[in-house]
């Protein structure tokens, strides 16, 4: 895992305090039980904070195709309408590259006074968000990091990695207290030529090998549930027995669980998903599924992104931090949600 993203601040599960940030999952369902994650302007007597210097805040973002991402936008959007004194610009997802550079580059002609990027490639977006820099524009880099650290003030996104520990960890742990100390663990992985992919599955691997145990099969998949489907079929066919699985997608788990049920071997072994739908989530608390966790990504970082560029256009620091800036990265902590905790997350869960 690249240093970057294993370095600077660890976003964790409570609130910071006045000014703080935002920890856990959101959604872009209607449902009345789920909704984006935000978080109220407090002073640091917990008093309703005044209005500050006014911040016009750019905003990009691939296209919303996947529940992730759609609530990655919708949270930005709830999060800036709390704040009386931002104004949010935000241009229409896509995942075509080129559109989202210009994209980018009309918000700097408009001369926004922070911009917030979910890069669809970030390599592609890193040297328009060098420009944005360079125009004394700064840049809150949202989770897809850019090539290089020139092209943006702060990095927030997720732990890729501790994903994959935890996962890892939780499934290790439960395998011990049923007393399997050599057990057939398989891994259903996201898209393999991406980075984040390879650094889920490196800390998956890394936190069974503590324990003694190991991945006995992988397949990677695209974070679908069609894929999904077809890959989980594939792996169950060749794994007569299994104990865990690690499906790194809650989106994609569907079809995973899909192949599950048609294959007749839904009460063989535990599943573990991956960042916290509700349709996992409701999975868990119901407790008649393999899925008996997921480990969390939360598009609450979202509206972190936009509390951190409030603040840093207000010259702003975080309250309860010792520090006069805002930090240069901060990585938000991938929570194991399970049938114990999971009604204190489902509300954040997405659709």
């Amino acid at each position: 895992m690249s240093q970057l993203h294993r370095r600077g601040f660890i976003l964790g599960g409570a609130a910071l305090g006045a000014g703080a940030l935002v920890a856990g999952c959101t959604s872009n369902s209607s449902d009345k039980d789920t909704g984006p994650q935000v978080k109220a302007p407090a002073a640091a007597s917990g008093s309703p904070e005044p209005p500050g210097k006014p911040v016009t805040i750019g905003f990009s973002a691939p296209a919303a195709d996947h529940g992730w991402i759609g609530a990655i936008s919708l949270n930005a959007k709830a999060q800036a309408k709390e704040f009386s004194d931002v104004t949010l610009k935000a241009t229409e997802g896509t995942n075509d590259v080129n559109q989202q550079i210009q994209q980018v580059q009309s918000l700097i002609d408009s001369k926004v006074d922070v911009l917030v990027i979910l890069p669809y490639d970030g390599k592609a977006l890193t040297a328009v968000a060098r420009r944005s820099m360079e125009a004394g524009i700064p840049v809150v880099n949202l989770d897809r990091v850019f090539a290089n650290a020139l092209s943006y003030r702060t990095w927030i996104g997720g732990d890729n990695y501790g994903m994959g520990v935890n996962a890892g960890t939780y499934i290790a742990a439960q395998m011990k207290q049923a007393g399997k100390t050599n057990p057939v663990v398989v891994e259903v992985a996201g898209l393999d030529n991406l980075e984040l992919t390879q650094q889920r599955s490196q800390g998956f691997r890394e936190a069974l090998e503590a324990a003694g145990m190991k991945v006995a099969a992988r397949q990677a998949a695209d974070f679908t549930a069609a894929v999904g489907q077809r890959v989980a079929a594939q792996l169950l066919q060749a794994n007569g027995k299994i104990d865990a699985m690690w499906n790194h997608d809650d989106d994609q788990g569907i079809g995973v669980m899909a192949a599950i049920k048609q294959a007749g071997r839904d009460n063989e072994f535990l599943m573990v998903g991956g960042a916290g739908s509700k349709k996992a989530m409701e999975d868990i608390k119901a407790d008649n599924t393999p899925m008996k966790a997921t480990v969390l990504y939360p598009p609450s970082m979202a509206s972190s992104a936009i509390i951190l560029a409030r603040m840093i256009g207000q010259a702003k620091s975080l309250a309860d931090l010792a520090e006069l800036e805002v930090p240069a990265s901060i990585t938000t902590y991938s929570a194991v949600v399970t049938k114990e905790n999971v009604d204190r997350y489902l509300p954040t869960a997405f659709s």
